[in-house]
Order: C-alpha cells, then sequence, then structure tokens
C-alpha cells in the first residue's frame, strides 16, 4: 500500500490501515497538535528528543542517544543510524543500538543500494514488514552480524534535503507489525535528529581545526629547543596513557588531551638564551622559567573550550607537598589532571637526552618516580601512570610492564 505525503510522492508499506502522514504534517504545521491525544503524544516526544539531544555536541554520544531513544520508544529489537559520506558515495554505521555493534561500525554500504540505499536516494521514507519479500533487501548485514532482519522501518535524516544520512528501526519486541504510526513517530524524530547531527558535524570540524592548530602551536614550543622535540606529544601520549586505569569520563580525556600537549605553550614567552642554555640556570633565569605556567594560562583565557584545560597547563609543575609554583598548593588541591600531567612530564624529561645529561632507563626512571611518590608526585596518580604503563607494554607484548610503587632504591 502506498501514501500520498505532503512533500514525498510515496512511502512504500506492507501493512494496512497506516493513517495519512501528509494529515500528521499538516496538524503540526498548523499548530493542530494539541486536537488529538496521537499529536499531543506524539509533541511530547518530540519535546522530550528535541531537550536531550539539542545540547550534545559529541557525535558519537549524539548518536547513542538517538538510537536508544528511538529503539525504546518503538519497542524494537535494534536501531543504528548510518551517515551519508558524500565523497566516497558510502553510508557507514556511526553507532547502533542493539545486538552485534563493534561487527556493524566496520561496514559501509553503497548509499545507492539495498534499503537504506534506496531512502537515501530517494529522501523518502520506507515500512517493509517482511524484508525476505522485498527485492532492495541485502543480506549481507545480517550475514556479518550474525542478526536477522524480519521488518525495518527507515527514514532519511535531511537539513533542507541535503542528506545527512538514514536512521533505521528493525524488528518489534513483540513480534509484531511496524505501523503507520511507527512511521510517523521515526520520521518526526528524524527531522530532530538531523539537525542535531550536522550541528554536531560541523561542530566536530570547527574542534578538529582547533586542534590542528594546537599541534602547530605545541610544535613551535617543541622547535625553540631541540633536546625537547616532541616532548608535547608525548606528554601528551603519557598522560592519557596515565588516565586510562582511572576510567575517567570522554570529556576528561579530551581535557587531558588538550592540557597534556599545551603544557608548555607559555614557554614561547621565555627568551631563547633560557630555553637553550647548556650550563645552569642562574636564580633569576630560574625565575623566569617558572612563569612559564603563568603565561600559558594568561595565553589560553580567552578560549573558551580550553578553559579546563588551561587550569591544567597553570598547575602541572605544583608539587604534592606544596613545594611546587606557581601557587604553592598540595595533595587534593592540585588538580587531578595536573598531578598526571606533572608524572608524564618527568617521565619524559628522564627518559630523554637532555643538554646537561643523557636519557635515564625507563627501569630508573619510574624507580625515580616512586622515590618521589608523596612528596613531588600524588601517589594516586602515580599508581595509575604505573598501570597505565604496564597495561600497554603488556599489550605491545614487550615483556616489560612489571612495575609498582615497591620500586623504590
Amino acid at each position: 500500500m502506498a501514501y500520498n505525503l505532503k512533500n514525498h510522492s510515496q512511502i512504500e508499506n506492507t501493512s494496512e490501515g497506516c493513517p495519512d502522514l501528509s494529515t500528521i504534517e499538516q496538524k503540526l504545521g498548523h499548530g493542530y497538535v494539541t486536537s488529538t491525544p496521537e499529536a499531543g503524544t506524539m509533541l511530547g516526544l518530540l519535546y522530550e528528543v528535541g531537550k536531550k539531544i539539542g545540547s550534545i555536541t559529541k557525535l558519537n554520544k549524539l548518536v547513542k542517544q538517538i538510537t536508544q531513544m528511538t529503539q525504546s520508544t518503538l519497542n524494537a529489537t535494534a536501531s543504528s543510524v548510518l551517515l551519508f559520506d558524500e565523497k566516497e558515495q558510502e553510508l557507514y554505521f556511526e553507532v547502533a543500538e542493539g545486538e552485534s555493534e563493534k561487527a556493524l561500525r566496520k561496514i559501509k554500504l553503497n548509499a545507492k543500494s539495498g534499503i537504506a540505499g534506496w531512502v537515501a536516494q530517494n529522501k523518502k521514507p520506507i515500512i517493509i514488514n517482511d524484508v525476505m519479500k522485498d527485492q532492495r533487501f541485502d543480506p549481507s548485514v545480517d550475514e556479518i552480524t550474525g542478526f536477522t532482519t524480519r521488518s525495518i522501518i527507515c527514514a532519511p535524516l535531511l537539513v533542507q534535503r541535503k542528506l545527512i544520512g538514514v536512521i533505521e528501526v528493525l524488528n518489534k519486541s513483540d513480534g509484531s507489525d511496524f505501523n503507520g504510526r511507527d512511521l510517523e513517530t521515526l520520521t518526526s524524530v528524524a527531522s530532530t535528529a538531523a539537525m542535531a547531527i550536522e550541528n554536531a558535524q560541523l561542530h566536530q570540524t570547527v574542534l578538529n581545526a582547533y586542534k590542528s592548530t594546537i599541534k602547530v602551536l605545541a610544535a613551535a614550543i617543541d622547535a625553540k629547543d631541540h633536546y625537547t622535540r616532541g616532548h608535547s606529544q608525548r606528554v601528551m601520549e603519557y598522560t592519557l596513557m596515565g588516565a586510562m586505569p582511572l576510567s575517567l569520563p570522554r570529556d576528561e580525556m579530551d581535557v587531558l588531551e588538550y592540557a597534556g600537549i599545551l603544557h608548555d605553550i607559555g614557554k614561547i614567552g621565555i627568551a631563547d638564551s633560557i630555553l637553550s642554555k647548556d650550563g645552569q640556570l642562574t636564580d633569576r633565569e630560574w625565575e623566569i622559567m617558572r612563569q612559564h605556567p603563568l603565561i600559558g594560562s594568561d595565553m589560553l583565557k580567552d578560549i573558551p573550550f580550553l578553559e579546563k584545560a588551561r587550569v591544567l597547563i597553570l598547575h602541572h609543575h605544583e608539587r604534592y607537598d606544596g613545594s611546587g609554583y606557581p601557587n604553592g598548593i598540595s595533595g587534593e588541591d592540585i588538580p587531578l589532571g595536573a598531578r598526571l600531567i606533572a608524572i608524564a612530564d618527568a617521565f619524559d624529561t628522564m627518559t630523554t637526552d637532555r643538554a646537561y645529561r643523557a636519557a635515564l632507563s625507563v627501569d630508573r626512571a619510574i624507580k625515580e618516580l616512586v622515590r618521589y611518590s608523596g612528596t613531588q608526585f600524588c601517589p594516586i596518580a602515580l599508581e595509575a601512570f604505573i598501570s597505565g604503563y604496564n597495561n600497554q607494554q603488556k599489550s605491545l607484548d614487550t615483556g616489560n610492564g612489571n612495575y609498582d610503587l615497591s620500586e623504590k632504591d
């Protein structure tokens, strides 16, 4: 059975008794949504969807929320969002809710074939309650994932007719057929979801540009002294390695990434004659050098997305016993991220050649870190760092990775 829609030519459907969606669209468009219980429920759903996803800017998190809400609302076994790669003319699973999520993420589909491809090409929703009777059904995804698709509703994700992707919902949990109201719900959710996804993609594009700028800044810092070339990148990597055992939220890991790679950005304001001096620094030169956390913090104060990272940069030379700089704070008053960066910074400094000495072995460097646990370094952060290092070495199968906090001389 086919239904004529406002702005759509046809929707294919294998179920009987589905409402004319153009009527619903007109009600939504002209403010009549409260005239029926169904419309009131729809408005409530769209409000909830908008409220939950409107402020999410992380694409993966956003799509996860969309699929979870869609699957739950439509009482389905699985739900997924496929995003459109215009350059490659492919659809790929950003995230899926239900079985076989990991397998789905590896799959890329031709945007001109299959049911999802038909929806993408025609920019029209579809409902099919017996996929085995539809020649467009491609069983290859089921074969890879082990999932069995019986029925599907699928809607395009469009922003002003521009294709963002498609959203699909599979198999009613109770084995019943999808109906017109289900399709109406999915189509309405898709409209809200498409705008949110496009905003998240734009946010990610801007963020990627920021990250590229950050890497350029980090390279500029390291280029001032050939002994520290690559130091900023390594400190960032060691910081993230040390944070892994703590199972920090993704947002906090992002802050650590920015702060780790920019921890020494303030050195841009330090004279080369001090940064590259072969011998020991004078007291006055040390006083100047110790200004770099303050300089770095001041440089970043007007960049909102780096505000949390700025705090860690300011405090990455504080010591656990309070004898550090610039503020002399101690213990838990030092942000956890700054404590992790302090350890990563010291570890990289010890394990690379410097003008005043050759690199220490990893074994020796870890013993030095442990020796200063509780004075210079936070014991909790150090335990996490050592655990992260051990885990990394074991995953690389190096035969190393057996260090612990009892490594003191």
